[in-house]
Formats: C-alpha cells, structure tokens, sequence
C-alpha cells in the first residue's frame, strides 16, 4: 500500500464496504494539503484572549463624516476589556445549563484564592508566547462608517479591516524551559531532566523528517524555540468553568468496571487481556461529536491498563476528546491522562499536574486537531502508540510517523512500573443525564452506529500490542462490548490492509435509546 503521512495523519479510504474479515478491497491512504478551519466572528469573539493595536488616524477624509469621538472611546474600551480578560463563557450561546448560584462572598473569596494559587502551579514562566490573536494593521476613522453596540459588532470589523495571525481554536501557547515544565514538581522527579528518546519497538516503522503539523495553533507558522515545550495556557475562565475547581484537570473518582457503564459514563471498546503487554498503537478516526452540555465529554482513545478495577488501578491514556469544560469550547483536542489509584488523587490530564514528561517543542497536549472527518467525506485519523522503553522502564508516547511526545516516569506508577494487564481501545461519553431516566444526545465517534461503515462511522484500524522483547505485533483474541448498544455500538473485523480494526459509535438519544 502506497502510504504518506502529513501531519502525523492520514486522509483513508475504506478498505471493504462492511465490518467483515474481507480483505479483498484495499485501502489507500492518500497525502493531502492540510486547510485549517475558518471560525466565523461569533465564535472567535466567544473564544477568549483577545489583543488587538488599534491606531485612530487624524487624517480622515473630509468626504466621510467624522467618527464620533465616544465611539471611539467605546471601542478602545471594549478592547482594553477583552485583552484583559476575555469574554466570559457563554452557557446559553452554547446550548449549556445556565445555572443560579447564591453568591457567598467569603466562599467565593477563598474559591478565586485557590484558583489563582492553583493556576501559578499550572502556568511556568514562558520565553515565548504565541497569542490567540493578535492584530498588526493601523485602523483609520473612515473604516468605522457606524457606532458599535456589542463587543461583537467591534469584533466583526476589526476581522474586516485588521490583518490577524491567530490561533482559531482560541488559545494561548506558552513556550516553557524544557527543564522547567510542570513535571518536575513532582516529589519523585524534583532534580531530573528530559531524557534522550528510547529504541522504538521492533517492527515499527517511523519518519522522523516527516513534520507533524496538525494543531490550529501552529498553523500561522510560529512554533517554540529549541529547549522549550508548548504549553496550552490554562486561565481563571478554565478553572471556573468546571463543576468542581479541587478537581480541575481531573476525571471524576468513580468504581470503575470494564464490563458496565458507572456514574453515567458509557463506552463502546474493543480490548484484550489476559497477557502482559508492555505497549499499544492505533490509527484514530477523529470527528468532532456534538456534546450536549458543559458537564458532558465524548472521547476516542487508547488505554493501557493495570491492576484490578478497584482502588489500586492503573491506567495511561492518550486520543481526542471534545470537552467543553475542560476546554470551553467544541473542538477535538489531543489529550493524555494517567492515574494510579482508579482516578481518586493522582493523575491529571495533559500537563494540568506534575508526571508527564514532555521532549517535543512543536506538539501543544491539549490543543486542537484539524483537520477533521466528515460524514460521507474525507476521512482523517491520526495514529499514537505507547510503549515501554526496556532500558529505563518508562512508557513513551509517539504520534503520527516517528514523533515523540514525552514519557511518563516508571516512579509514577505502582502496578505499570513492570507491565500492563489489558489494552483497550474505543469511545466513551459521559451521561450527565442517566439518574433522571432520560438519555444524553452526546454523539460517540461520528455520532452514527457502526453499521453505517466507511465515511460515516467512526473506526479505530491498524490495532497492535508490544509484547515483553519490544516487538510490535497484531492482537490476539480481540474482544468488542458496548454498555448501551442501542446508544452506542461496536462491529470489529480484520483484513490485509487495516488488520484489527472496528467502527464504533452513535448518537446517543433516539428511538431505541430514549
């Protein structure tokens, strides 16, 4: 099969027409020129972080009426606000609770103390910082022919008459001191360095010359300097955003089991157990679900796993996910996580905690993918393995063809420090609604069932597992649950070209899932 990779992705086409073993179609993966999304005003101006130099000429044409001095007190007042501290989430824009709260000054005193503590943790002093938007053009009072009444009137012709380099998914990248990143808070890791990148598994092929260039906000260009990571800036609107600010950054503590849903989140996985595994990789279908309230997620990822599923579990976890409070907004981000006690104090997602160490200077964890697959369209997905290095016994992560993303310490670990137990791959969701008897509308994957197929269905391909001498092979004795498949659901199969692969997915809420 001809292959290229761009942007550590690929565009596929299917290779059968079904979800069975069939391998009499091939599949071809076919490079393309990646186009980054254009966001319409509203939702740049709903985004947060905007900056803008904004310059009134004096000489403005004696054919156009003069621009109302209060006008323009009004607009640089507007983008002093803005740039400070942004527009505030906007719960009914977005189809979100809107939730009343009794305002309790003492609470909330200690509540913004917290936050801004937690936050000096969060965010390290950067060399760099490549801003979400940034306006270099001089404005004249002919090009404001009206007065504005809203920040998104401004906004609206500032995207008109301002030339911007932007990062559309509204973000702001800090480029830290490798040797500075959150990480080596850690107790365990206090003193360390980055380390050098480990043999990869035999049997994998990688592309280091390849560039992975696949996040919105790499796209003007700008990157971070050699010695530096890319740090997603995390700001008070994020913090306040969740439902529980001692749990930013975090999943929820629940009893985890495999085999079932537990406090409302439901998946559709393949998996396999039984053995030691010391690593996985899969290529991803990425989609962009629709979720249907703040306090809601949808994810495709890995999962490498230890222990029992009760207190003492151990997991490390890397895909996409669309997670509105987490990142207030609706796009699909890559993300990672790890936790060693079943998700109740340690572990964190991306780099919201100390423990993952990162070594690539151009890969922002926690910012958004593009492009991405659409329904009877192109189709796009991009490919992670983890594994476990022999030599010092840490679990690396690698995306697309051969670029490292960092690694998470064996000293992190109890169970994962020697190997792990099962591997799963898959969708989940979260279902906020589940103890009213009614189901969520969040969409798995592509938001449509399995057996729609290629172009319409979501699909993991290319399964593999890394067995104890550092060997990349096929799985063994695949397995597929879903919780609800009348929600959501899983068909696998296996061919020449995709080897283990499934579709998975669905809408949620329908006639057969009310």
């Amino acid at each position: 099969m001809a292959t290229r990779a761009l942007a550590g992705s690929r565009w596929s086409s299917s290779p059968s027409s079904s979800s069975s073993c069939s391998s009499s179609h091939a599949a071809q993966t076919l490079s393309i020129e990646k186009r980054t999304r254009r966001r319409s005003t509203s939702d740049i101006a709903s985004s947060g972080g905007l900056s803008a130099h904004v310059k009134i000429s004096s000489s403005a044409s004696s054919e156009s009426a003069p621009f109302p001095i209060i006008s323009i007190i009004v607009v640089w007042f507007l983008l002093v606000c803005s740039s400070v501290i942004g527009p505030a989430y906007s719960a009914e824009a977005s189809g979100f609770r809107d939730e009343n709260q009794t305002f309790r000054p003492g609470e909330e005193l200690q509540k913004l103390k917290y936050i801004r503590a937690r936050l000096s943790e969060i965010n390290k002093p950067p060399v760099k910082t490549i801003q979400a938007l940034q306006f270099v053009h001089n404005l004249t009072a002919t090009h404001f022919p009206y007065s504005f009444h809203s920040y998104h009137n401004v906004t609206s012709v500032l995207l008109i008459f301002g030339r911007m380099f932007q990062s559309p998914d509204g973000d702001v990248i800090d480029c830290v001191l490798s040797h500075q990143q959150p990480a080596f808070d850690h107790p365990k890791l206090k003193g360390q360095k980055p380390l050098d990148p480990p043999e990869r598994p035999k049997g994998h092929t990688h592309n280091p010359m390849i560039s992975e260039n696949f996040q919105l906000w790499s796209a003007s260009g700008e990157s971070c300097p050699d010695g530096t990571i890319p740090i997603r800036r995390t700001t008070e609107q994020d913090m306040l955003r969740t439902s529980s600010v001692r749990q930013f950054g975090r999943k929820v503590a629940r009893h985890v089991r495999r085999d079932s849903s537990s406090s409302g989140h439901e998946h559709a996985v393949g998996y396999v157990s039984g053995d030691q595994y010391y690593g996985a990789k899969a290529s991803i279908n990425v989609w962009a679900p629709r979720v249907s309230n703040q306090y809601e997620f949808s994810l495709s990822q890995m999962w490498v796993i230890s222990g029992s599923f009760g207190d003492d579990l151990n997991t490390i976890e890397a895909g996409w996910q669309v997670s509105p409070e987490l990142y207030g907004d609706n796009y699909p981000r890559f993300f990672t996580y790890w936790t060693t006690d079943a998700y109740q104090a340690t572990g964190c997602y991306n780099l919201l905690c100390s423990g993952f160490i990162q070594t690539n200077s151009r890969i922002a964890i926690g910012a958004a993918i593009s492009p991405t697959s659409s329904y009877g369209g192109g189709q796009f997905d991009i490919s992670i393995l983890i594994w476990k290095d022999p030599k010092h016994g840490n679990w690396w992560l690698e995306f697309g063809s051969g670029t490292l993303i960092g690694y998470w310490p064996s000293e992190l670990f109890t169970h994962l420090r020697d190997h792990a137990n099962m591997v799963q791959f898959g969708g989940e969701i979260v279902n906020s609604q589940h103890a009213s008897g009614s189901h969520t509308a969040t969409q798995m994957g592509s938001g449509h069932f399995a057996g729609e197929g290629f172009g319409k269905a979501s699909y993991f391909r290319n399964l593999q597992t890394v067995d104890w001498d550092n060997n990349l092979i096929p799985l063994q004795n695949l397995r597929v649950l879903a919780d609800h498949p009348n929600c959501y659901d899983i068909r696998g199969g296996i061919n020449r070209v995709w080897g283990n692969y499934f579709y998975y997915g669905g809408p949620g809420r329908n006639v057969r899932c009310p």
